[in-house]
Parts: structure tokens; sequence; C-alpha cells
């Protein structure tokens, strides 16, 4: 089982995320951030990832340090879980539409961080949530899982529906390129023989 506990602990933020990449999309979250937890939550079920996140955040100012921070520990603990990535597929992609609603995302767990994210949310907020907090969430995501990551909403009139999108899209790649191919025969999938930076 490829699973993983991290625990992140600063002045503004003390996070713990426990995942299982071999999960069925059982999930848990206690972050004081409502959508976010609505988020998660998509990546868990279309990712069929068991995840679970605790955070306490200096929410008295704003969002913006537990989002950014859930998406660092996050990182860490796929790139725990993963491992050496050998047969593995690697790349995932998804398409995922929402009524007027459609996000594509593509992964590649490449050893390099990199993100191209393409959103423009037709609303600033989503109830009390920030939408520019998910570009920090995903900054924080690659940059401690090593991936590179493309995000691109094609369209989409309703906010909610946009990031929705976004998020059922990113847990369906994920689990694409997590999924283990019999036909790699347990090789590194890489003509360098190795996915590290």
């Amino acid at each position: 089982m490829r699973t993983a506990s991290v625990t992140r602990n600063t002045l503004e933020t003390q996070i713990t995320v426990t995942l299982n990449l071999d999960g069925t999309g059982r999930s848990h979250f206690d972050t004081g951030v409502p959508f976010l937890d609505h988020m998660m939550d998509q990546i868990a079920r279309h990712g069929l990832i068991d995840l679970d996140i605790v955070a306490k955040g200096d929410l008295h100012i704003d969002a913006h340090h537990t989002v950014e921070d859930i998406g660092i520990t996050l990182g860490q603990a796929f790139a725990k879980a993963i491992g050496d990535k050998k047969g593995i597929r690697r790349y995932g992609h998804a398409y995922v539409p929402l009524d007027e609603a459609l996000s594509r995302v593509v992964i590649d767990l490449s050893g390099r961080p990199g993100l191209v994210y393409n959103v423009e949310y037709t609303r600033a907020s989503i109830g009390q949530f920030d939408v520019d907090l998910f570009s920090e969430f995903f900054h924080g995501f690659v940059n401690h899982s090593m991936v590179t990551l493309h995000i691109d909403n094609l369209r989409g009139v309703n906010s909610h529906h946009q990031a929705e999108t976004i998020f059922k899209a990113f847990g369906r790649a994920l689990r694409m390129a997590c999924e283990v191919d019999e036909r790699m025969g347990g090789a590194t999938p890489s003509t360098k023989g190795t996915l590290t930076a």
C-alpha cells in the first residue's frame, strides 16, 4: 500500500495530511475552510485516494496560509507515498464537465515541479472563499510533490462549477498517473532511468 502521513508545523499553521494512493476515496477533513474541504473531497473521491486532512491555521487573518500550507503538506505526503515511481503510468489527464463548465488537467510525475494555471474565474469569491487561493494551493502542491501540472478551465459561467471541474479533473488525472502499468514490468517510465530532478 502506498501510504504516507506528514505533519507540518509553523507559526501560522499546524497541518497533518494522511493519504493512501490505493484507497477507495474515503475522506475526512477538518480545516476550518469549508469550501476547500469540498474541493479536497473531489480529489479523494475521483482519485480513489483515502485522504485525511486536519488543519489549524490563522483564519482570523484570512485563509491564505492555511490553503497554501495544505497544498504544501499534501504535496509532501504524495511524494512520500508514490515512492520510487517504478511501474507507474507517470502521465495522467482528464476532461471533466459540470453543466456549462469544462476543465482539463494534465499531470506528469516527472520529478520536476512546474505549474501552468490558466483559469479566469467569473467571480472573485465563492461564498467566503477567495478563488485566488486555488493557485496558491496548486503551487504549494507541485513544488513539494515534484510534479508538472497543467490546469485549464476551458469554459464556465458559474465559479463554483469552474472550481469543481478543476478539482475533479485533478483527482482523475492523479489517479491515472499513479496507476501501476503491468506492461512496465516494474521499470521506471523514463529514458533517463529516474524520475527525480
